[in-house]
């Protein structure tokens, strides 16, 4: 294992917990991302895991299916990051990403392992689950971030930054940052 799978492997549990929890009832539960459902929230997960999965094995990435099961996408395209993360090769592959050229497992590192964090949080907190995330990732998360802050508030990424209660913790600094009330 390496760095990358490692931490990949940390964070993709916490939000396969979430996933595992969420309850036939609560898939069209409204989520903390305006006009997201629960199924919405593991929706783009799995369709941002697909698109990288695409991008490194070749083939199209397709969104969730209307009568696909959340639960067994998102086993599958965590199973294949994580596959795609021990893979030496892979890792070293150099594609366009969010801020340019990048090696897959870069990418992999800073925006897909940091969009399944928030995620993680975002449907926790849809379903009444354990909302807590692992400290030294999301401290990372939120340095890593933070000289991204204008790219970040672009439409369709992250919502305006909000101001964290005095005294906050690193999660509700980073979740604020992040324009998400904690």
């Amino acid at each position: 294992m390496n760095d990358v799978q490692d931490n990949y492997r940390l964070v993709s549990s916490g939000f396969d917990a979430a996933v595992k929890a969420v309850t036939p009832d609560k898939w069209g539960a409204q989520s903390p991302c305006e006009q997201w459902t629960a199924r919405d929230v593991v929706a783009h997960v799995v369709e941002g895991h697909r698109g990288m999965i695409a991008e490194v094995r070749g083939g199209q990435s397709e969104p969730l299916g209307a009568d696909e099961d959340p639960r067994q996408a998102w086993e599958n395209a965590s199973r294949a990051i994580d596959e795609i993360t021990g893979d030496t090769e892979a890792v070293a592959k150099e594609m366009d990403g969010p801020t340019g050229r990048m090696h897959v497992g870069q990418i992999i590192a800073q925006f897909v392992t940091m969009d399944v964090l928030v995620h993680t949080w975002d449907l926790a907190r849809t379903i009444g689950a354990d909302e807590s995330l692992d400290e030294d990732t999301v401290r990372r998360a939120y340095e890593a971030l933070k000289p991204m802050d204008a790219m970040i508030r672009q439409p369709y990424v992250f919502g305006p930054k909000l101001e964290p209660p005095m005294g906050a913790d690193v999660q509700t600094e980073f979740l604020y940052f992040l324009g998400r009330r904690a």
